[in-house]
């Protein structure tokens, strides 16, 4: 009795991950303030929020919020909802970036700090695919150095460099003062200084823990 043999079906390749590449701008900022930032396809809005704080150097510590115009109309606010407030914030922990920037050329608004107003516009530059032994996400370019946290938002912080650059401005000697008392480092403080080789990025996890309480 011959014995058939059944061919074995060939192994599918394993489907190559993908990584989304953005422009971060500061907007209004002149020179303008931006980075170039690569993370995973697999990214929630979270997870994308925490990229740009590190990436430019903010420190987490104010409200954050996307917003996103719908293709039905209305927009569409992500971020850390509110317990007291009843608003329609959804959790950026919970919905994907892929589900809602897909196409080179899209974009979405991303707000911090709501008394300074810093908003930055966040363009979807390209979709690659994953390099082999790179820890996403990543920080390929940027130019100038993060404005200190609370000085009043891009106006602000025009002032601030013009008054520390100039002995005879009227808000030198006290914006001087502002910047040891709340700037580390602030001697060395150079406006035009960024190195992406020093970007480290944190553990999104853990920074959702401390935004929520742990719950």
């Amino acid at each position: 009795m011959d014995v058939v043999m059944k061919k074995k079906a060939p192994a599918k390749p394993a489907k190559q991950k993908l990584v989304y590449q953005f422009r971060v701008s500061l907007d209004e900022s002149k020179p303008a303030i931006w980075r170039r930032i690569q993370l995973s396809e697999a990214s929630t809005f979270w997870e994308l929020h925490v990229a740009i704080q590190d990436s430019m150097g903010w420190m987490d510590c104010h409200l954050h919020e996307f917003e996103l115009e719908q293709a039905k109309g209305g927009r569409l606010r992500i971020g850390v909802p509110s317990e007291e407030v009843e608003d329609d914030v959804q959790p950026g922990w919970k919905v994907s970036v892929a589900d809602h920037l897909s196409r080179p050329g899209d974009t979405v608004s991303y707000l911090y700090d709501f008394g300074d107003d810093w908003r930055h516009t966040i363009l979807l530059e390209g979709i690659l695919l994953e390099e082999a032994k790179v820890e996403y996400p990543v920080c390929l370019d940027g130019k100038r150095a993060c404005p200190p946290e609370d000085c009043g938002g891009v106006f602000g912080y025009e002032n601030l460099l013009e008054a520390l650059a100039d002995e005879d401005h009227p808000d030198h000697e006290e914006l001087t003062e502002w910047m040891a008392e709340n700037v580390e480092s602030a001697k060395a403080f150079d406006p035009e200084a960024f190195n992406p080789a020093k970007i480290k990025f944190g553990n999104p996890a853990k920074r959702l823990k401390l935004a929520t309480g742990g719950k």
